[in-house]
């Protein structure tokens, strides 16, 4: 998935379709071993990419094609809308690109139809915040590399956290339910905190930070019903059976913002890109009026890590060129200066030390919290699990239904999918 937008989540979809063009035969091998190798890159490197990144890449790209001039990159932008079914279309068809940009949700999908190429021995998986890299993990392998990561924290606005009696962020749930009842009662708010009422990954950090795993150890079996799943339910369920949050938020483009800036939902999960959302929406002065957070501890502060992973297919014809551009946009300095062109997360973590990136305190907080971070099981089933859940989501918190129950019924739904473990 690529931006992720909490309270209310926009899911986005990725990826393409090609055109083969003039590849050289002879870069279709990566060095013995699996390694990428030293040399330069050659031939024809084709890449699909959606959205601002598809806009972008062309600009990012004119160092690598200096440093390697016997190679030509075409990239090939398509909409995110269309892309996973692109995809699909092109595997079938055996008419995939060299690289492609995949939503971290798509990558059991598109693994299990063995589509996806192992990453070399020598690109470092060891330097990509690890709740990023475990998108990428199949089957025992890695077949991807983590490209931009994007995560929600909390905002909240400082000015009415001091009406209602708070100099700080809450740090644990007690806290966190306890401030959103003050910001009501003390500081005129309408609601204490934007929730998504009906999405299941939007209540995954909640069940993350209460020690709730998804599957079983040996990822065979879905555990979705286990008594901490539960309780970080009824806790979810609390904020919206005593009005804390709103059962039917509206939906509208820009409608949490506004609610933001005027205060009367002074609190929300979001991710980065918010930050200038807030600032257009409050004018002048707004930025001064709001800060941002690490979650709220429950047993734990863990996050739901998305963004976009990029892969090299099978069928790719220029592999070890592929790889070798997807190592130079792994590289600390490209990543300061995609995130300075696109406000795409590094996924490398050396990338935050950059000033860039830490001295601005309300980034800075999304580099703390990517080191506390989760991701859904990378299973071809995991869409369906999903879908299922944001139903039982739905009757959790607007009909109030027992979360014993609701998990209850999910875990015989996701049981009847299966994990596609073998």
């Amino acid at each position: 998935m690529s931006r992720i937008r909490f309270g209310l989540i926009v899911l986005l979809s990725s990826v393409l379709c090609v055109t083969a063009c003039g590849r050289s035969a002879s870069n279709n091998e990566t060095a013995p071993g699996g390694a990428i190798g030293a040399g330069p890159a050659t031939g024809t490197i084709t890449i699909w990419a959606q959205g601002a990144e598809a806009e972008q890449l062309p600009t990012i790209l004119k160092e690598f094609q200096a440093a390697n001039p016997d190679v030509k990159v075409n990239v090939t932008p398509i909409p995110w809308p269309a892309a996973h079914n692109k995809y699909q279309t092109a595997i079938a068809g055996g008419t995939t690109p060299d690289i492609g940009q995949l939503g971290t949700t798509w990558m059991g999908e598109f693994g299990a139809a063995n589509a996806l190429a192992p990453v070399p021995s020598d690109l470092n998986a060891g330097a990509f915040y690890p709740g990023s890299v475990k998108s990428t993990q199949l089957r025992g392998g890695t077949y991807g590399i983590p490209w931009y990561v994007d995560t929600p924290v909390l905002y909240y606005r400082t000015d009415l956290a001091a009406k209602a009696g708070y100099r700080g962020p809450p740090a644990t749930w007690a806290d966190f339910k306890a401030m959103a009842k003050a910001l009501q009662a003390k500081a005129g708010a309408k609601f204490g905190v934007g929730l998504a009422p009906k999405d299941f990954q939007g209540f995954l950090p909640f069940a993350w930070s209460n020690g709730a795993s998804l599957t079983s150890s040996d990822g065979t079996k879905w555990t979705l019903d286990d008594p901490a799943m539960v309780e970080a339910a009824r806790y979810y369920q609390s904020f919206f059976a005593e009005g804390i949050a709103d059962r039917t938020p509206s939906t509208d483009p820009g409608a949490h913002e506004a609610a933001f800036v005027n205060g009367s939902v002074p609190m929300f999960l979001g991710g980065p890109f918010e930050v200038g959302e807030l600032n257009k929406a409050g004018g002048a002065g707004f930025a001064g009026k709001y800060a941002t957070a690490v979650l709220p501890r429950g047993k734990s502060a863990t996050s739901f890590v998305g963004g976009s992973n990029l892969v090299v297919f099978k069928k790719s014809a220029n592999s070890a060129a592929a790889w070798k551009l997807i190592r130079f946009l792994s590289r600390p300095q490209t990543q300061v200066a995609w995130y300075s062109a696109t406000g795409d997360l590094p996924s490398v973590q050396a990338a935050w030390t950059d000033p860039t990136l830490s001295v601005d305190p309300k980034l800075a907080v999304f580099g703390r919290q990517l080191q506390d971070v989760n991701a859904p099981p990378a299973t071809a089933e995991w869409t369906q699990v999903q879908s299922a859940g944001d139903a039982q989501m739905e009757r959790l918190t607007v009909s109030g239904n027992d979360p014993a129950q609701a998990m209850k019924t999910l875990q015989a739904n996701a049981a009847s999918i299966g994990t596609g473990a073998r």
